[in-house]
């Protein structure tokens, strides 16, 4: 069995025109190969995805009433408890959940998009899917597991719940303009007609094509593709889909299709790569920050936001402990978009619907600190150098009128710069002080800024970390 590879290369090319037209040489029709009539989002979505630069990324479902990892302890359960796990649903209930407290929330962390799960691994989906499960594993049968009929939707919409939490989601952002991102797994560990991929755990090993079983492939295909036409034809306006794993090698003509529907029904959404290859429009480094600045480190061919789980687990953490702290954070949103990336920490709520309040005051200090340097964050793009020795990081403006040079440490009385050149009369100013700066320039040693005695205070500094200085006309030296 082959399995897709993620590491072709975007392109922007034509739209494709339709989902059942003649496909390519097998040899030729792989995740990889770009089909020359396919078109990427536009040149504009890469640029207002690149406005973003910090966003909120959200694990949620059955799994969160555990305090565990999403979906993934699932895999190394007994036969009953995995019984026990799919059953769980049926008490699902989080009465604490309100869509808007979470906008405002987001709000005040200064966030300008999340991701959310609509379905993880699990299968469980908190959306009002009208697809249906037809086959599952009775995990507790007598002689072993087995898979058995059963009608059903295995979603939020059977839980005491009973309410779309996708629906509220996306009605709030869009009445507070926050980008949406729906996150959607390819893989399905409740559905025993997904059951010909290798990670799932009722893996059938003859189910190396569709004509093993051609009912349940058909079923599997159909019910995959209308998931994701539900999440992009009933929210309105979704910028983004965060795809994850991939189904086998062999399901690609049909996994295709789909990804040719979704840009069909909505034409500038941004796909992340997985699991569709060359057709994804970014990537997303998961727990790691690329070395260098822009897309040149190996493992990123193609737009990037990282996403880093703040406690160690992607789902709700019981631990306050567990919570990296608010300067881990900001240091990190710093260095990642001075190398031109986007950033996403990633936590989950609890089974009612709260996030850990630890979790809430490191971001709450993130967000008081976009408020005064924002400016230097967001709509940036890279400079010609992303950092000066260990402790400074550059920005610069859209129109390239400034450039945003940020000292992870207090400079002390100068702030020398080497890397660059101002013309005669250029502003320096520091953000959230009012008062222009002196400064001089020397041939050797560059730019020297002069900084106040009054801000040697810490106390009256604009704020506690990572202090912004805004360049007017800077050039590379």
């Amino acid at each position: 069995m082959t399995r897709i590879k993620l590491n072709g290369l975007a392109v922007l090319a034509p739209l494709a025109v339709c989902l059942a037209g003649a496909q390519p040489k097998a040899a030729q029709d792989d995740a990889n190969t770009l089909d020359p009539a396919y078109r990427h989002a536009s040149g504009q979505a890469y640029e207002n995805w690149r406005d973003l630069k910090y966003g909120l990324r959200i694990h949620w479902g059955v799994y969160s009433r555990l305090g565990v990892e999403a979906s993934w302890p699932f895999k190394t359960m007994s036969n009953a408890q995995r019984a026990e796990y799919n059953q769980s649903y049926r008490t699902f209930n989080p009465t604490d959940f309100d869509a808007e407290k979470w906008m405002q929330l987001f709000e005040r962390c200064g966030f300008k998009c999340f991701a959310f799960t609509t379905k993880h691994h699990d299968g469980f989906s908190l959306f009002d899917t009208h697809t249906r499960v037809r086959q599952r594993i009775d995990w507790t049968a007598p002689g072993g597991p087995r898979v058995e009929d059963c009608d059903l939707a295995y979603s939020v919409m059977e839980t005491p719940f009973k309410r779309d939490i996708v629906k509220e989601l996306c009605e709030a952002a869009h009445r507070h303009q926050i980008v949406i991102d729906l996150y959607f797994s390819h893989i399905d560990w409740y559905d025993a007609d997904f059951r010909m991929d290798p990670i799932h755990p009722f893996y059938d090993r003859q189910f190396t094509s569709r004509s093993h079983a051609p009912e349940a492939y058909d079923r599997m295909a159909r019910r995959h593709r209308e998931q994701i036409r539900e999440i992009l034809s009933n929210y309105g306006r979704i910028d983004m889909v965060c795809l994850d794993i991939e189904l086998p090698g062999f399901c690609w003509p049909q996994v295709k299709e789909t990804v040719l529907m979704a840009r069909q029904l909505q034409p500038e959404v941004l796909m992340r790569e997985r699991g569709i290859g060359a057709y994804g429009d970014y990537t997303t480094p998961e727990n790691w920050v690329p070395t260098s600045a822009g897309m040149t480190d190996k493992r990123v061919d193609r737009p990037w936001m990282v996403i880093h789980t703040l406690s160690g687990q992607f789902a709700y953490d019981p631990k306050g402990s567990a919570y990296k702290s608010g300067a881990w954070i900001l240091t990190n949103l710093i260095d990642i978009c001075a190398k031109g990336g986007n950033f996403m920490p990633s936590i989950g709520p609890d089974e009612k619907g709260n996030f850990h309040p630890q979790a809430i005051a490191h971001l709450l200090y993130v967000g008081d600190w976009l408020k005064v340097n924002g400016e230097a964050i967001y709509k940036t793009r890279p400079w010609a150098r992303y950092k000066e020795g260990d402790h400074i990081r550059f920005t610069r403006a859209q129109d390239g009128r400034c450039v945003y040079a940020i000292a992870l440490q207090w400079p002390g009385k100068q702030l020398v710069l080497a890397s660059l050149q101002v013309p005669e009369g250029a502003r320096i100013t520091l953000l959230g002080s009012a008062s222009l700066l002196r400064w001089t320039q020397n041939r050797d040693t560059g730019l020297t800024i002069e900084i106040p005695q009054a801000l040697q205070a810490a106390e009256n500094r604009p704020c506690q970390q990572a202090w912004v200085f805004r360049i007017e006309g800077a050039q590379p030296r």
